[in-house]
């Protein structure tokens, strides 16, 4: 039986010493160093409303799990994995830590399958339409803020926005990869029959190595990133046509 909790925390070895061989290149370069800073902001809030919008689906279905353990919160540190943070930081996606759900309380409006569903498409759809908003604000300012753009603080915000777009862009692409531990492994399961279904959980664990492989592999970036860029190219163009540049 492959022990994930066992081999996880080998995982995190090879992840920290995979973030600890890139700080050079931010130590002997300044730009480097700055973006790296400026996207601090977009990470916490990435994080924190991906899992928040996790939380409260559950809550909003009938479960008080998250509630009764705090993660209802818009506080980052009760969200942030020190893993997946790091990755967000140095790779442009990643995870937070995983709010904890009871299906079994969820409303029988629904099966508990759909109300998973449910609750795993609220922290990706919630990282996109936080992108959406901030391309909004990004827009405006182009639109708008005239000479503020070529200030000191002008720039400065501009790249932070611009960090938190390709940061949620990036946290919710990637957790719709249809693999366990991401939330794309239970969106999936309404739409799968029932034969395929029983096959996907009786062969979790095979799907967890195939996650850990093709991500350490760099694998799961090449699939992910052309549509991250068409995510990213759809929003931009709405912004476009909205502010009329």
């Amino acid at each position: 039986m492959f022990n994930f909790s066992f081999d996880k925390r080998i995982i995190y070895i090879i992840i920290a010493i995979m973030v600890l061989s890139t700080l050079a290149q931010y130590i002997t370069n300044p730009g480097a160093l700055f973006a790296l800073l400026v996207s601090i902001p977009g990470v916490l809030i990435a994080i924190t409303f991906h899992e928040f919008a996790h939380g409260y689906a559950a809550y909003k279905l009938g479960d008080n799990t998250a509630k009764n353990e705090g993660r209802l919160s818009l506080n980052p540190f009760d969200h942030l994995d020190p893993i997946g943070t790091l990755l967000l930081l140095f790779a442009g996606f990643g995870w937070g830590k995983p709010v904890h759900v009871n299906p079994s309380n969820y409303t029988r409006k629904m099966s508990m399958e759909k109300g998973e569903a449910i609750v795993s498409v609220a922290g990706p759809l919630t990282n996109i339409v936080l992108a959406f908003v901030f391309a909004l604000i990004y827009g405006a300012l182009i639109k708008f803020a005239g000479t503020f753009l070529v200030s000191t603080v002008g720039n400065i915000i501009q790249l932070m926005l611009g960090a938190a777009i390709s940061i949620n862009i990036g946290l919710g692409v990637f957790n719709l990869i249809p693999l366990p531990p991401l939330d794309g492994s239970k969106i999936i399961m309404p739409f799968l029959p029932y034969n395929a279904k029983q096959w996907f959980r009786n062969n979790e664990q095979i799907f967890y190595i195939i996650f850990v492989v093709i991500w350490i592999t760099g694998i799961a970036s090449i699939i992910i990133s052309p549509v991250i860029n068409g995510v990213t190219s759809g929003i931009m163009s709405i912004i476009q046509m909205i502010f009329g540049f």
